[in-house]
């Protein structure tokens, strides 16, 4: 099974797209800068080159592993390879093909990534950092869009 390069890149360019329309004022910009604490002065600071470079690199990082993640066929060629006998990929695939590779089924999981992973990381971070729910459901929330977005173009694009 080849990776699909193509559709890693055009994923990795989710988070900043989606990013761009849910921390718009216009859409829920202004409630995360309320609740963050954050400040027009402060978002003035900082290199804006260096924080969407690093932002798109760790998405790439991010698009491989959620490839991984909604592609069960990707998980039975990694078993593969811990196994000697390399027919076992062979015969999944030969049973299962490309079972579950559509958009819907990686949006699903990419989904479900968010909550069984976005979740408790952001929410723990949040709780510690003194920040309230509604912060939380505002990054949690972009993190289910982003992910279930990322996963079905990456499930769905053969």
């Amino acid at each position: 099974m080849e990776l699909n390069f193509l559709a890693i890149v055009v994923a990795a360019i989710v988070p900043l797209l989606i990013g761009a329309i849910w921390y718009n004022p216009s859409v829920l910009g202004t409630a995360w800068m309320k609740a963050s604490g954050m400040t027009e002065e402060k978002m003035k600071t900082g290199n804006i080159a260096v924080i969407f470079g690093v932002t798109l690199i760790l998405s790439f990082m991010l698009a491989f592993t959620v490839n991984g993640m909604v592609i069960h066929q990707v998980a039975a060629q990694q078993l593969a390879f811990t196994n000697p006998d390399a027919e076992s990929f062979q015969a999944f695939m030969a049973e299962f093909g490309n079972m579950h590779r559509n958009y819907g089924h990686g949006a699903l999981h990419g989904a479900i990534g968010a909550f069984f992973f976005a979740l408790p990381v952001l929410g723990i971070n949040a709780l510690f950092e003194r920040k309230g729910w509604k912060y939380i459901l505002i990054n949690v929330g972009y993190w289910v869009v982003t992910l279930a977005i990322m996963g079905a173009i990456l499930c769905g694009w053969k």
